[in-house]
Order: structure tokens, then sequence, then C-alpha cells
């Protein structure tokens, strides 16, 4: 007994449930994941008895928390430094989830060391198109102005068509735009990012402006996405955006008509629709995508926005599409690929540079990375072909 005092961490219980709470978890769930019975968790979070150290790092890993959040006094601020424009019924969303945080955390923290690496290398000049544009400017006037100057290509150089959604990132980060890609908190798979909560972010910055782009939405929804963040980036505006027609947010209702302007351009667009005749809405849909060289689903969504088809007509088809997504069976890819696409591939070639000249420990490029220092050379070499 005096010993099993003698090894007792003295937490405070108060904050091992507010770091349960935080992290979405029941009584029950929270000791699963701790790997210990119910019983012994309430014990803990009641103040009757009290974990080791041992078990008390088991449970700071189980609830996604730093160790000394379990010490401290009352709970710490973590209050995120970009606007939450999410909404749910015409309301404001409910609390960011944790992992939804920890992700924005992440990117806070690499477009924090890019930025620092801009000033450090003197290539600190700001980007001009970074908020070049106000919530006031017409949605088709931003579009021009995104299409001039990203110029994204419409050719492979063996003459095939571009795959949009690849030429798009391509041009975003020739132009200095962190381009983040993810289905899941870093490399945790089991913590996978929920479609219905954000399909992206942007963080406006003018050396390292990002976007996020929740590649557990649809490969067909993705490209809108990509749009509708950078459209963020040319008005100045951070935010988490769910994407939703009826979000009454005017910064979110602009930046949706931005996207729709870029992929398909509305006067030219009717047109296409009107002219398709008496098709259904999803060969009608299949057939102005084929046109446009984009997903049917930008098309319905496109559609949607200019009123030509109903929410309920929409929801139907991205719904389906979501589904057949996941429905779909496969591996986890190419690990070096989705590396890449984790970090932004300018992100990533930043560090490498650094880290295989010297000035950055091998160690804390890893860290930065999210991936072993012994992968780092093949990763330098899988970012060069």
């Amino acid at each position: 007994m005096l010993e099993a005092m003698a090894n007792a961490a003295r937490i405070n219980p108060q904050q091992l449930a507010w770091m349960r709470e935080r992290a979405g978890l029941t009584v029950d769930a929270a000791a699963r994941a701790s790997g210990v019975p119910m019983q012994r968790f309430e014990a803990w979070e009641s103040g009757d008895a009290a974990p080791t150290l041992l078990q008390a790092v088991k449970l700071a890993a189980a609830l996604h928390a730093p160790l000394g959040y379990l010490f401290l006094s009352q709970a710490p601020d973590e209050a995120l430094p970009i606007p939450d424009l999410r909404t749910v019924d015409s309301h404001a969303a409910p609390r960011l989830s944790l992992n939804l945080q920890d992700t924005i955390r992440t990117a806070l923290q690499r477009q924090a060391w890019y930025a620092d690496h801009l000033r450090e290398t003197g290539d600190d000049t700001p980007l001009p198109f970074v908020g070049r544009m106000r919530t006031q400017t017409r949605a088709e006037l931003i579009a021009a102005d995104m299409h001039a100057t990203l110029t994204p290509r419409t050719q492979q150089p063996d003459g095939r068509p571009a795959d949009p959604m690849q030429a798009l990132i391509e041009a975003a980060e020739r132009c200095g735009v962190l381009v983040m890609r993810s289905g899941c908190v870093g490399s945790d798979t089991h913590r996978t990012l929920d479609v219905a909560e954000f399909r992206g972010f942007a963080i406006v910055d003018p050396l390292a402006p990002l976007v996020f782009v929740n590649l557990a939405d649809a490969p067909t929804a993705r490209l809108f996405t990509l749009v509708h963040e950078l459209a963020h980036i040319w008005i100045g505006s951070s935010g988490v955006s769910d994407l939703q027609p009826g979000n009454h947010r005017a910064v979110e209702r602009l930046c949706n008509a931005v996207a729709g302007e870029f992929l398909a351009p509305g006067e030219g667009f009717i047109k296409r629709w009107n002219a398709a005749g008496d098709v259904d809405v999803t060969t009608r849909a299949a057939r102005i995508a084929k046109a446009l060289h984009v997903s049917a689903q930008v098309v319905m969504r496109r559609a949607l926005d200019l009123s030509l088809i109903s929410q309920d007509v929409w929801r139907e088809h991205y719904l389906a599409e979501l589904q057949r997504f996941r429905d779909q069976v496969g591996g986890a890819g190419n690990y070096y690929r989705n590396v890449s696409a984790k970090n932004s591939k300018r992100f990533a070639r930043a560090v490498l540079a650094e880290a295989l000249s010297g000035r950055l420990l091998l160690r804390d490029a890893g860290q930065l990375l999210g991936m072993q220092p012994s992968k780092l050379q093949r990763l330098a070499k899988e970012l060069d072909t």
C-alpha cells in the first residue's frame, strides 16, 4: 500500500476529466484506450485513486495530450488563431474536434517554420496576391485574377490532358502557397478527419499562405474545396470551412461563388446547361463535366449555386459520390507521395534542403515532416523525380 502511494503520480483529477472530454471520449472509451478497467479510470477521475507515473504517461498518450496537462491546476487556453466559419442549420457549428484542432496546430507550426526559413534565407518579399482582393469584390473578378496569377497547365508534357487537381496544386505551390492534404491526423490512420466536420481550411500569411484539403472527402469534391480555400488567401481571410450550401456567412458564400466561377464560369455554364436538352440531371452533369474537364460533382455544385437544381438533388449526388469513395478497397498508396501531400512539396523541399546541408538536424527534420530521419534521403529522391 505504502509502495503504491509512493509511486503514485499526483495528477489533478479535474484535469483528467477535462482531457477525456476534450478528446470526445466516454469514461468507458477512455479506459479502453488507456488499457485499464473502467472502474479504475473512474477512481482516477474522481480522485479516489491515482495512477503511477507510467500509467499517467499512457493516459496522456491515449487522450492525445501532453503529459504535463495532467498536473495543471486548471485547463489551459487552447484557442486557435483561425476563425471557425462552419455553420449547422445557419448557426455556428459545434466546437472543433481534437482531431481537427491538432491538424490545425501542426499546420500552424509548419507554416511558422517555413516563414522563418524564408526570412533567414532573405526570400521575405510579401506575396502580392495575398489579400489582394476584398470581400466586396465580385466573384468573377477574383476568379479572373486567380486564373491570371496561377495559370495552371492544361496539358502534361506528353500532350495528355493534365489532372485539374494536380495542376492547380502545382500552380499554387509554384506561386508560394503551401498546399497540404490529408485524411488523418499526422500519420495516425486511427485518427481520421471527419468530412462532415470540415472540408478544408486556409491560413493567411504574407510570406507563407497555407491551404489544407481534407482527403476524407470524395475525390470529385476536392477540387472545389481547393479553389474555395485559395479564394480565402486572395481575400486575406483565414478560416475553417465546411462549404455547406446553406452557410450564411458572407465570406463563405463569396468563396463558394469564386470557386464556382473559377471552375465553371457562370454565363457559359448556364448556356451549356440549357443546351443539354431533355436529359436527366446526372447525364447533363456528366456531359458538361467532360466539356469543362472537371468532375460531375463540380458541375452539380455549380448548378446548385446558380439555382439550377435544389439542395436535395445536389446532396443526393454528393453523398452517393462520397459513399462510392468510401466503398473503394485500396492500400495506403505510395508512402513518400503521401508524406509530400501531407506536408506540401514546397515545405518538404525546404526542410530537406536545410537538413541535407547540415543546417538542420536530421532528427528535427524528421519531426517537422512527421517521418523517420532514416527515410529523408529517399524522400528527397522521390521529390526530384
